[in-house]
């Protein structure tokens, strides 16, 4: 399941169109976290992250681009090991590319390297503290290390940035009920 549901994230952000020069320091992004925050609906937010999603991705360094979309590829063909090679030659590269930190810290997470990446997605949230998907991964990673209320402080940090993000609102909700059944 873990598996499945990063690679689907990864998937999902790989074939995002975007402008050609973007990153977290992109100007628009201001608005789109208003949208996000704002939208009516899951199919609303769902159009605004995209466009969040894709301008993270994209990068007007055309190596760091080249290397993004090889890494997207190995974790498509779920070549974990190359993903993260190319992962880490972006952070090394461009150390100031949020969504660098963030791709291998979700490699580190599909190998089971769930310190690796709690500190790849310290990186990511100091380069962009907004970063939903990071948030939503923090709260993966502390699931797996069974630390139900620091993953539930994880999902709802997200869920306040992306009210309608699906999964940290079901991981969020089940937790939820977990902690006040441990609590009685």
């Amino acid at each position: 399941m873990r598996t499945l549901t990063a690679i689907a994230l990864a998937l999902g952000l790989a074939f995002v169109a975007g402008p050609a020069a973007a990153d977290q320091n992109d100007p628009r992004l201001g608005d789109l976290f208003t949208r996000l925050k704002a939208a009516p609906d899951a199919r609303a937010a769902h159009g605004v992250e995209r466009s969040i999603w894709g301008i993270w991705t994209k990068s007007d360094d055309d190596v760091i681009a080249l290397l993004m979309n090889q890494g997207l590829a190995a974790m498509a063909r779920r070549d974990l090991r190359a993903a993260l090679g190319k992962f880490e030659q972006i952070v090394k590269i461009a150390p100031g590319f949020a969504e660098g930190w963030n791709k291998r810290a979700t490699v580190h997470y599909l190998l089971g390297d769930f310190a690796a990446s709690l500190h790849d997605i310290g990186k990511t949230l100091t380069l962009e503290p907004r970063h939903f998907g990071a948030l939503s991964g923090r709260g993966l990673v502390l699931l797996e290390l069974e630390n139900a209320e620091l993953a539930l402080q994880s999902f709802e940090a997200a869920i306040e940035i992306h009210p309608k993000l699906s999964g940290a609102n079901l991981n969020a909700e089940a937790l939820r009920r977990e902690i006040e059944k441990n609590e009685i």
